[in-house]
């Protein structure tokens, strides 16, 4: 597949790193020759300086020949005219823009981006996509990741595994005997820094991250299996009043409004207008870096606190302070991967890479075959997988027991009808089914190819 990506920021460089790895034609156009130096020179892609909206740029790079553009530079208007130009110069099939701006995404406006309007296919929103994300982790503190899939139905979580974990040594096979109401099943394992597909006869360590699909209803169920029932944060202090500050203090005032919520915001005109526009919202002007401020807020009494400013640093730094100060757990806002691995030892309890998020909903559209939904996990080690099952899908028709299924997957749950199925030796896929699997990077095209649309399809 040949790609064009506008933009060589974080975003742009984790989509090009992800693509070139797959042995996709990947160029990437963006103003800054800093920029574009450094992604050539580490990735296999060819850099162009220069604007993503020029015609010039975009012939350059290829466009003619383009499958796909992805436009994710820092500015909402360049990636949309972007999209525009390759659809009317040179026809592009799929485009992808990245929009940050919450005018353009407000409900009011939600024709703006149909494709009776607009030449662009799919748009992604970072804030919103984050913003989603911290909403989960702060519902189901216990997990350390949680995505769900097939409209809701269906929840991926990871979860790790501590000392006093009620399932440790125990074959997962017998799980699955001991609760058989439960609709959950172990897919992959995270120890020593190796991700592993799980099997039946596979069993949890201490200190190892679970990866687990189950049904949504089930999620606190399954977290309470695995030892974790701590309670949902009553008491929360969220750093930084952006897009995704805003977005998650707006959503708790409306889904939980017995939630105690302060807001630290460095820029005082916006805290201002974040202020006028939150209910009962707290909102301090100052820095999550002063003790005072911190103080301000109650953070000795705080159950939560919440990094989301636009700096790694000041989430990381602000989150440490936080927790010496007496808040109970704390959950940040992470940019750059270089900086995931160390989190732990500074008492960081959880965090979320907005980086990761973006480049699996792109990985969604680039996936060949009936694939609906993508997540990667472990920096794109895996990918949990929401795929459609056609007529003509070798998964068809027959026992999973008979299933030879490529090295690298399992299949966690069926979404059929309303209905969430856990596989057992006797299910069958039926075609039109929702599959919901994990997979290895190097599995990922044997996915691909199980669903697939045969020619005898047609």
């Amino acid at each position: 597949m040949k790609v064009i990506i506008c933009g060589a920021g974080q975003v742009g460089y984790g989509i090009a790193e992800r693509l070139s790895q797959e042995d996709n034609d990947v160029s990437v156009i963006d103003t800054s020759a800093s920029l574009v130096n450094a992604i050539t020179e580490t990735l296999d892609v060819r850099g162009y300086v220069g604007h993503g909206a020029h015609p010039d740029i975009l012939a350059k790079a290829g466009a003619e020949q383009a499958d796909m553009i992805i436009a994710v530079t820092l500015y909402d208007e360049v990636n949309i005219v972007a999209c525009e130009v390759a659809q009317a110069l040179f026809s592009v099939p799929t485009k992808i823009a990245r929009i940050r701006a919450q005018s353009y995404l407000a409900p009011e406006y939600s024709n703006l981006f149909s494709r009776q309007n607009m030449s662009i296919d799919v748009t992604i929103s970072p804030e919103i996509e984050v913003g989603k994300m911290v909403l989960r982790r702060i519902s189901f503190p216990g997990a350390t990741d949680i995505v769900r899939f097939a409209e809701d139905s269906i929840a991926m979580l990871a979860i790790e595994c501590m000392e006093d974990c009620p399932v440790l040594n125990t074959p997962l096979q017998q799980l699955s005997q001991l609760f058989p109401d439960l609709m959950a099943t172990v897919v992959g394992i995270y120890r020593n820094g190796r991700l592993a597909v799980s099997r039946s006869a596979d069993q949890l360590e201490a200190g190892d991250l679970a990866y687990v699909i189950c049904q949504r209803d089930h999620v606190r169920r399954t977290l309470g299996l695995f030892g974790h029932e701590e309670q949902e944060a009553r008491r929360i202090i969220i750093a930084g009043g952006g897009n995704i500050g805003h977005y998650v203090a707006r959503t708790i005032e409306q889904l939980q409004p017995r939630t105690r919520l302060k807001i630290i915001e460095t820029d005082r005109e916006r805290a201002a207008a974040i202020s006028e526009q939150l209910r009962n919202a707290v909102v301090l002007h100052g820095s999550a870096l002063d003790q005072n401020i911190l103080q301000q807020a109650d953070v000795q009494d705080a159950d939560l606190f919440v990094s989301l400013t636009n700096s790694d640093q000041i989430n990381i730094l602000g989150a440490v302070m936080a927790k010496s100060l007496g808040c109970k757990s704390n959950l940040v806002l992470i940019n750059s991967s270089s900086l995931n691995k160390v989190t732990q030892s500074l008492g960081i309890d959880a965090q979320i890479n907005p980086r990761a998020v973006t480049i699996s909903r792109v990985l969604q559209h680039v996936r060949k075959g009936r694939i609906r939904s993508v997540y990667a996990v472990q920096q794109g080690s895996a990918e949990v997988i929401e795929a459609e099952a056609l007529e003509t899908s070798p998964l068809v028709g027959k026992p999973f027991r008979e299933l030879d299924l490529p090295d690298g997957i399992r299949i966690g749950a069926i979404y059929r009808g309303g209905t969430v199925i856990r596989p057992s030796g006797d299910t069958k896929i039926k075609a039109h089914d929702r599959v919901v699997l994990f997979s290895t990077a190097a599995a990922v095209k044997n996915v691909e190819q199980m669903f697939r649309v045969s020619i005898q399809y047609f």
